[in-house]
């Protein structure tokens, strides 16, 4: 879900581009940068992620351009790293396509703000009425947080492209349902499973990477 054109253009590229660049100030201001700054391991991780979701979204399927729908990715990066540093190194991998010409410059505040910062934001709103409203489990943790969570997020991050894209009169809303909005749903289960299976993986062997998981909570206590 992001615009490999110019398409995005006049008031509505300029709010898109304040409400992105809100975000990214806000994060780069509640990043956890002495820990990672001291901590090599947690460096190597935000790497290694940051490059693995730009190699993810090379990777698309759609009919007009603007309707691109991929996998994102960003619940995996939210709950590992913190909604701060996820939308950081999302950014980050929006450079990385940019610079090789797979993304537009003059829509990448809209792309950040989709494709990073809509989903991440989605993301830790269901990790919040989780941890709010219902006990700390694993499975509730697995299935709520990084399943159900992954999917909201999609659908979060696909309706504000879609919606952009009606308002600014790109397309008509009956070409943006017919091509992009009725696939969300069949988009959202595999990315659901995308980040369960990840995330189980991590859980399991690499609880320690997860910086919203606590074992101590969520598996000593039980």
């Amino acid at each position: 879900m992001s615009l490999t054109q110019g398409l995005i253009s006049g008031g509505w590229l300029w709010v898109a581009s304040l409400a992105a660049v809100v975000a990214l100030l806000i994060a780069l201001k509640t990043a956890p940068w002495s820990v990672l700054a001291s901590e090599r391991r947690l460096q190597h991780l935000l790497f290694g992620a940051t490059v693995i979701l730009m190699l993810m979204w090379t990777m698309r399927a759609g009919i007009s351009p603007g309707l691109g729908i991929h996998f994102l990715g960003m619940t995996t990066l939210t709950l590992m790293f913190g909604w701060d540093l996820a939308i950081l190194s999302g950014t980050l991998a929006l450079l990385g396509m940019t610079l090789i010409g797979r993304e537009s410059w003059d829509t990448l505040s809209v792309n950040v703000l989709c494709s990073v910062v809509l989903p991440a934001l989605a993301s830790l709103v269901v990790l919040r009425v989780v941890e709010a409203r219902l006990p700390r489990n694993f499975f509730v943790y697995l299935f709520l947080c990084a399943f159900f969570g992954a999917g909201v997020a999609t659908a979060a991050g696909g309706m504000a492209m879609a919606l952009l894209l009606w308002a600014d009169g790109v397309y008509p809303w009956a070409k943006i349902y017919l091509e992009y909005v009725r696939f969300l749903p069949l988009i959202m289960f595999p990315e659901g499973l995308l980040n369960g299976i990840i995330m189980t993986g991590m859980m399991v062997f690499h609880p320690d990477w997860i910086r919203t998981f606590d074992a101590r909570h969520y598996i000593d206590e039980q």
